[in-house]
């Protein structure tokens, strides 16, 4: 079952300055937790929560660009999982559910791309979430379309969502990330033009693929940690578009 418990604040993410805003719509300041009982009704196992935070622009504007994948990722999940995005906590759309008994917490950052870390700080902090259990999903343009890679920590690779995150969790790179591929700008375009562009039919099947597969691929996460499973998923991902 779920229940709210606390937990020592050596396992968890506390900022150095947070600054949280005044108005919250969720009150509770005990961390998520979910226990199975044992036979004997005692209970025996408690699952640490995960906060998974897709990256993007609110807004029906950016809806389906290549920057808003991150969005789309988090809407998949919680379609599958039954989660409701209903709530709003820390200028975030969140939803709260689980995968199996894990308990998780999906966020949608509403304070546009390059604020994202204004969310991310304050809700790790709120729901006493370690960093290892804060999986960020954005897009990624060093990979082909389409294709995902799954990190357990990493840089920012000057991708501004991303520094906004690491900068909001006093800069540590110590959490798990879940990059899509959007491939490169062609030519002379500009980058910014051509992240806030939506894809075309074969690039929009390719990434309506790669959200399906990202879904199994988070629950593994969520479900087993970084194991032999994910290690498997990134080769297939890696050479998914190469011909034998």
């Amino acid at each position: 079952m779920l229940n709210a418990v606390s937990a020592p604040n050596t396992c968890i993410f506390c900022p150095r300055s947070p600054q949280f805003p005044q108005k919250r719509l969720v009150s509770t300041k005990l961390c998520v937790r979910a226990s199975l009982p044992d036979e004997n009704g005692r209970f025996k196992v408690e699952y640490t929560p995960w906060l998974i935070v897709g990256l993007g622009n609110p807004g029906n504007k950016y809806h389906g660009t290549r920057h808003n994948v991150g969005f789309e990722m988090i809407d998949h999940i919680a379609q599958a999982q039954g989660v409701l995005m209903n709530t709003v906590q820390s200028k975030a759309l969140i939803g709260i559910g689980s995968i199996g008994e894990v308990p998780i917490l999906l966020a949608k950052p509403q304070a546009y791309m390059n604020f994202s870390g204004e969310s991310v700080g304050p809700l790790a902090a709120h729901y006493q979430v370690p960093l290892r259990h804060i999986l960020v999903i954005y897009d990624e343009m060093s990979l082909m379309n389409g294709v995902l890679r799954l990190q357990p920590k990493g840089g920012h690779g000057h991708h501004n969502g991303m520094k906004s995150v690491m900068g909001h969790l006093d800069g540590c790179r110590d959490f798990p990330r879940l990059c899509i591929g959007i491939g490169n700008p062609p030519g002379n375009m500009d980058m910014k033009a051509f992240l806030l562009q939506k894809f075309s039919s074969v690039e929009r099947k390719q990434i309506d693929a790669a959200l399906e597969q990202g879904v199994e691929a988070v629950r593994s996460l969520v479900l087993n940690g970084f194991s032999s499973n994910i290690t498997r998923f990134n080769m297939g991902q890696k050479y998914k578009y190469h011909k034998v």
